[in-house]
């Protein structure tokens, strides 16, 4: 089984993409500028949690990004090693959220399950150690300026399972 955070990440993409917004859920936590304590993911990324992640119910060991920072036009590799300390079913979901400087591009809730398809897997996650490397290609068109991006998870039972940000991601013509 094969599943990460930084598979979060991956989903933005597409979604970016997306004609329609749909509810974002307003009690989950939303990306503030200079509003959170550092909270590092280990690895070579841009990744820190949300807050201190003694609670979630994702243990992540390390995500590495390749190239990092990512650049449009190429490939990006993604690795993950982490333990789901929980089952997780259908009704799970994604607080997205991506802003390009101030302007926000996506501010939605997403079903887990559904987007989990995007990088080849599919509910029922099961506990355990889990292990991604996952290939992305960038688009070229990625207009230049500087990103953010908030991954805010939840279980069908709507207990957070870990919230990611990713700030200040660079992008040059």
């Amino acid at each position: 089984m094969k599943f990460s955070p930084a598979t979060l990440l991956v989903l933005a993409a597409p979604l970016v993409n997306a004609a329609a917004f749909s509810m974002f859920d307003p009690t989950q936590v939303s990306l503030k500028a200079g509003t959170t304590e550092d909270f590092p993911v280990e690895g070579d990324n841009p990744l820190n949690y949300c807050a201190k992640p003694d609670g979630y119910k994702l243990n992540i060991k390390s995500v590495d990004l390749s190239p990092n920072p990512p650049a449009a036009g190429t490939k990006l590799t993604i690795s993950a090693e982490g333990t789901l300390l929980e089952r997780i079913d259908k009704g799970a979901t994604v607080n997205l959220e991506v802003k390009w400087g101030l302007i926000t591009l996506i501010r939605q809730t997403v079903d887990l399950c559904d987007e989990l398809k995007n990088v080849d897997l599919e509910c029922p996650l099961e506990k355990g150690k889990m292990v991604l490397t996952k290939e992305v290609d960038l688009p070229k068109q990625i207009p230049p300026g500087s990103y953010s991006v908030l991954a805010d998870v939840y279980n069908q039972n709507e207990e957070q399972v870990t919230c990611l940000t990713a700030t200040n991601i660079k992008f040059h013509i």
